[in-house]
């Protein structure tokens, strides 16, 4: 009896391996990584200077999905990897584009100009009472020649320095007497005193040549200045005088005449 052969079916024998295909897919894979590495850090770096480049970007990576979605094509892994780094190398260079751009700096705002002592103080033009305790020993002269100034005075100089011989403002009142001021800008637990008031009367009258002498400060007498003051004429305006001459609730000090009232 004759047994019909059998025929087998061959064996599918799969690809062959081939190893230098797959190192290359792995060099090439290792470059990718590397540079998206570099790109990611240099994309932080233009992020965190520019957080508007971060939108623009996520922006353009989120169409780049969309329209390799739509393709659904596939790509060789050659094709993938130059694909991807042609995109991370223009990527790298936009962001090392905008970190090499300098940021912009803030313009300095102008510093304001020095107090002068032939400009008029900033006290004067300010309206009500001023802050003289705010104010400088040179504002503080300059801040009562303006209010000489304010009430009708001509010839306002601010003199005080070195060598002034107590006389810190000259001027002369609207009745043409001849006004010599000195300043005293002193807290309330520091007041004049009888010695300040003998220095000025021995050189306010004869050196100055003043007809009504004032002695302005921001505290307040000592009763043995005040008496001194009224033996030579010499008018005292202590803190509470000044802030009325300042609010124009009180006439002029030198209205007073010399008498050595205080004001």
């Amino acid at each position: 009896m004759t047994v019909p052969e059998r025929r087998t079916r061959p064996l599918n024998r799969g690809r062959r391996f081939d190893l230098r295909a797959t190192a290359m897919s792995f060099a090439l894979l290792a470059t990718a990584l590397i540079a998206a590495g570099f790109a990611v850090r240099a994309l932080a770096w233009s992020v965190q200077r520019r957080p508007v480049w971060g939108v623009v970007l996520l922006c353009v990576a989120v169409a780049v999905v969309l329209v390799r979605g739509r393709r659904r094509r596939r790509l060789s892994a050659a094709r993938i990897a130059r694909r991807a780094g042609e995109a991370l190398e223009q990527a790298t260079e936009t962001a090392l584009d905008v970190l090499d751009t300098p940021a912009p700096v803030p313009s300095a705002a102008p510093a304001p100009a020095g107090p002068h002592r032939e400009e008029t103080p900033r006290a004067a033009g300010a309206p009500g009472v001023p802050d003289y305790d705010a104010l400088s020993p040179e504002e503080f002269e300059e801040a009562i020649a303006a209010l000489c100034v304010r009430d009708g005075c001509t010839d306002v100089r601010v003199v005080g320095g070195a060598g002034d011989l107590g006389a810190d403002v000259v001027a002369l009142s609207p009745e043409g007497r001849r006004l010599v001021v000195q300043c005293k800008r002193y807290g309330d637990d520091n007041k004049v005193g009888s010695q300040d008031l003998q220095r000025f009367g021995g050189t306010c009258f004869t050196v100055h040549e003043a007809d009504v002498a004032l002695v302005v400060t921001t505290g307040d007498f000592t009763a043995p200045a005040e008496e001194y003051a009224g033996q030579c004429g010499i008018v005292c305006v202590n803190r509470r005088g000044l802030l009325a001459w300042s609010a124009g609730s009180a006439p002029a000090p030198w209205a007073a005449g010399a008498g050595g009232a205080d004001a």
